[in-house]
């Protein structure tokens, strides 16, 4: 983020996001602020509930303490205090201030893909990210709870939600089938638990996909939109209009890294 921050001077840097159970939330805190400081009205923090990778991985990552999932909410909660130097009294750490101490500090926004996620979002008064990219399915009921549940904030006001999707964009529909392959390819493999190595998709055709693979790539197809700028923006439209939302979070992971940047510069111009 920071990189990206200071090579920039005008399009907002958030983390889509920070694994919330493997850190602490007054640490994050201060790197937000600090981040902010340097970057003013122009910095978002996303974060979320995953353990992040295998058991044996989560405990390197934690050094092997206790803490577990179930703490999140309460982990947000202190993150969303120590943002705010808000903390309530009672509180163990309510003496404890982040540092710097800035004028505008960065909207927190939690990741989910459930209606128990967006009532910890509501109930906090932070932003929603649903991810469609990974669950679409429960995506309408999902946000409809966070608006129908949402309490103002130190955070927000209203209500703010985005909707997070796979999106491959070029200028034919079989150049974005092309590059598709090899997106369709890595989802496969993540979710059968092979790796995260994104291949060519003339290494994707050299392998013979068995019926059950054709099936659970046309299931995770669901979760992108790919064509040309036109079908995407159509779809992206229709999407809006579904999920009721006025921000999308767009990913795109294909082999080619030129083909990729493309996508993003089509996609970019479709929708202005």
């Amino acid at each position: 983020m920071t990189r990206i921050a200071s090579v920039t001077s005008r399009i907002r840097v958030g983390s889509g996001g920070i694994l919330l159970p493997q850190y602490s939330a007054y640490k994050v805190a201060e790197i937000a602020k600090t981040l902010a400081a340097f970057f003013p009205d122009r910095i978002d923090i996303g974060v979320g509930n995953s353990p992040g990778g295998s058991p044996q991985t989560r405990a390197a990552l934690l050094d092997n303490p206790s803490r577990n999932s179930a703490e999140f909410p309460r982990q947000a909660a202190d993150l969303q205090g120590f943002l705010h130097n808000s903390l309530p009294r009672g509180h163990d750490f309510r003496l404890v201030k982040a540092s710097p101490r800035i004028a505008q500090v960065p909207p927190l926004w939690l990741l989910g893909l459930s209606d128990r996620s967006a009532k910890h979002a509501a109930k906090l008064g932070t932003g929603f990210v649903f991810g469609h990219f990974i669950y679409p399915e429960n995506g309408v009921k999902a946000l409809q709870t966070y608006r129908d549940n949402f309490s103002p904030s130190v955070t927000m006001e209203e209500p703010e939600s985005i909707v997070c999707i796979f999106i491959v964009c070029a200028e034919t529909e079989a150049e974005a089938e092309e590059h598709a392959l090899t997106q369709d390819k890595w989802l496969l493999n993540v979710s059968k638990g092979l790796g995260t190595k994104v291949t060519s998709s003339k290494d994707v055709r050299r392998n013979k996909q068995s019926q059950e693979d054709k099936q659970m790539i046309e299931r995770n197809r669901s979760r992108c939109i790919i064509g040309t700028p036109e079908t995407v923006k159509k779809q992206l439209l229709e999407l809006q209009e579904k999920y009721q939302v006025d921000e999308f979070m767009v990913i795109n992971n294909i082999f080619d890294f030129e083909a990729k940047k493309k996508s993003y510069r089509l996609l970019a111009e479709a929708m202005l």
